[in-house]
């Protein structure tokens, strides 16, 4: 049998003394062995030669099947359109549950070791892991209703009839925090008749029981499968509900924690270089924590930014986002923020917490749902319905109601929300519908009775090579100016994910940082938030190098003098041009 080094080993004891008690501690250290053996073969992911991340490195995040073709399979259909229009500008792909599922796009997973035959096959995810660094998801906090692990609970089948959450529903548990305002037990019935599960999400998406270390080792397992099957990173779905303890808010427990550090453990050990993503749709600090000390997990997404953007550009005032913006303490070393502004999800408002509130947080729900947006909403400890995310394409969210037919404005102030995404410390990840500027999809909203249908349209291949071949078209002008913005940002060394940040006073209307590198030149980044022109100049800034009377603008290729005048939403990478500068 293949045995544990002796740093695994010890990496391990702690996780699993703390989770399972010292009695279970050297089995499951033997069933761990057995599993990390099959894949011991397994090669490191990152080296100095190749490291995990640099400027040039940005995650497309995508359905398998957000292009169709008839009679072809999506994988197929995606890498042809990523061949033929992405060739180098992302070099990490994201593909969303590829698997069988039931409900929620994929997240209700019906097999996690099967890729579902309308998307792909294993073979068509291998062959794009030869040409992009792929991410897939682990959904391990829940799985469908319509699975065999469910189908054998329900029948008293070892070993899944102890992977579910039984639960009395006369348990008090009003300290449960939730994302939903569903029932938190589905009653179920099974050879034993009836049961009550935890259902965190939906009656189709059934809790997991980590108590049982056999749902930790079967996870385990499916994880190394699918690094071997060419994932480069994990996204942890959902991970901070993953422990549960009646009498808790079972959201971001001790042993939530320790779990995610065990993960991160076999990773390193069995496949150095691949890195774990947390999915924790959380106020900031919580969201962070999830780096712990450097020894959890790599990569935690900016939650606060998508909705402090939004905020910014339809208030004109980048106060909260400024404020947001300067607070942030560098990830660990070895650690990076992955920063977004749309994904397959909504919008969370619950990152805004601490940050934004009050009336200002009641004006940006209303205005989403002026901008024909829905809100999703769950319940606080009082039973009183709290909004919880917002349901809209982050093209349709920034359409100025003041101006609601100038297709141009709302292109304007989507380029300068994706703008400050991608220049801010981190890596960048962007949502298909955002390279298209995809509007609301309000059909399939209708068609499926759920909100988030609004923003996980899919597109005709033939219909969005049309669209991108007519430079007229909304859809082929942000492409365009998308496609130019990565470009340029991978020629940057300022961009690289681990330079320093530094956020600058000026202006309530103006964001303006600094990207510092520690050998290279630095780049100022200034973005106008308000919907008006504004002058700026830039020897009035604290911070900003003195003597520097010639700057590049890497977006406009253009040079510029210190007195800037900002059109409406405009954005600029500069770069001084004198010697003195320094950044």
């Amino acid at each position: 049998m293949w045995r544990l080094t002796h740093s695994f080993k010890q990496a391990l004891l702690p996780r699993l003394t703390t989770l399972y008690g010292a009695a279970q501690v050297d089995r499951l250290l033997e069933r761990i062995a057995l599993i990390a053996g099959r894949y011991n073969y397994l090669e490191q992911r990152c080296s100095l030669d190749h490291p995990c991340w640099d400027e040039r490195t940005a995650i497309l995040i995508t359905y398998g099947d957000m292009i169709t073709r008839p009679g072809e399979p999506g994988l197929v259909t995606l890498g042809r359109f990523l061949g033929d229009f992405l060739k180098g500008l992302l070099p990490v792909v994201h593909i969303l549950p590829f698997f069988p599922s039931s409900s929620d796009d994929g997240f209700a997973v019906i097999d996690y070791r099967r890729v579902d035959p309308e998307i792909g096959s294993w073979d068509d995810l291998e062959s794009l892991a030869q040409q992009y660094r792929l991410m897939f998801d682990l959904v391990l906090n829940h799985v469908s209703s319509r699975s065999q692990w469910f189908e054998d609970f329900r029948g008293a089948v070892a070993p899944a009839r102890n992977y579910f959450l039984e639960m009395d529903p006369a348990t008090e548990l009003s300290q449960v925090v939730r994302p939903r305002s569903s029932p938190l037990l589905t009653e179920v019935m099974t050879v034993k008749g009836k049961k009550h599960l935890w259902t965190t999400f939906s009656d189709d998406q059934l809790d997991l029981n980590y108590a049982n270390p056999d749902v930790l080792l079967e996870m385990l397992d499916i994880l190394l499968g699918y690094i071997n099957k060419g994932a480069a990173i994990l996204r942890l779905d959902a991970v901070a509900y993953l422990w549960k303890e009646v009498g808790s808010p079972c959201i971001n427990l001790a042993q939530t924690h320790e779990l995610v550090k065990l993960l991160r453990d076999v990773v390193d050990h069995v496949t150095p270089g691949t890195l774990l993503l947390t999915e924790t749709n959380l106020p900031h600090g919580e969201n962070v924590s999830y780096f712990g000390a450097g020894d959890e997990a790599h990569l935690v997404y900016q939650f606060s930014l998508p909705p402090l953007l939004l905020h910014a550009l339809h208030s004109g005032s980048a106060r909260h986002l400024a404020a947001w913006a300067r607070s942030l303490s560098p990830p660990p070393p070895g650690c990076a923020y992955v920063n977004f502004t749309a994904s397959h999800d909504g919008i969370g408002v619950r990152p805004l917490e601490g940050i934004v509130a009050g009336e200002e947080l009641t004006q940006l729900v209303e205005t989403i749902r002026r901008c024909n947006g829905f809100v999703s909403c769950r319940s606080d400890s009082q039973g009183r319905e709290q909004p919880y995310e917002l349901n809209i394409t982050y093209f349709d969210a920034l359409k100025d109601l003041s101006h609601p037919d100038d297709l141009q404005r709302q292109v304007l102030r989507f380029l300068c929300s994706q703008t400050v995404m991608l220049g801010l410390q981190g890596i960048p990840a962007i949502y298909f519908h955002s390279l298209t500027a995809s509007p609301n999809n309000q059909q399939g909203v209708l068609e499926s009775g759920r909100y988030r249908s609004v923003n996980r349209g899919r597109w005709s291949d033939e219909e969005l090579r049309l669209e991108l071949a007519d430079p007229a078209t909304v859809t082929a002008r942000v492409f365009r100016e998308y496609q130019a913005l990565l470009e340029i940002r991978a020629g940057l060394a300022a961009f690289h994910p681990d330079a320093e940040q530094v956020v600058l006073e000026c202006a309530e209307e103006l964001l303006v940082f600094y990207r510092r590198p520690a050998e290279q030149p630095s780049i100022l980044c200034i973005h106008n938030l308000a919907g008006c022109s504004l002058s700026l100049d830039l020897r009035t800034l604290a911070g900003v190098p003195e003597g520097v009377d010639a700057w590049m603008d890497h977006i406009s290729a253009a040079v510029c003098s210190p007195e800037l005048q900002l059109q409406p939403y405009q954005s600029l990478w500069l770069e001084a041009c004198s010697p003195e500068s320094g950044g």
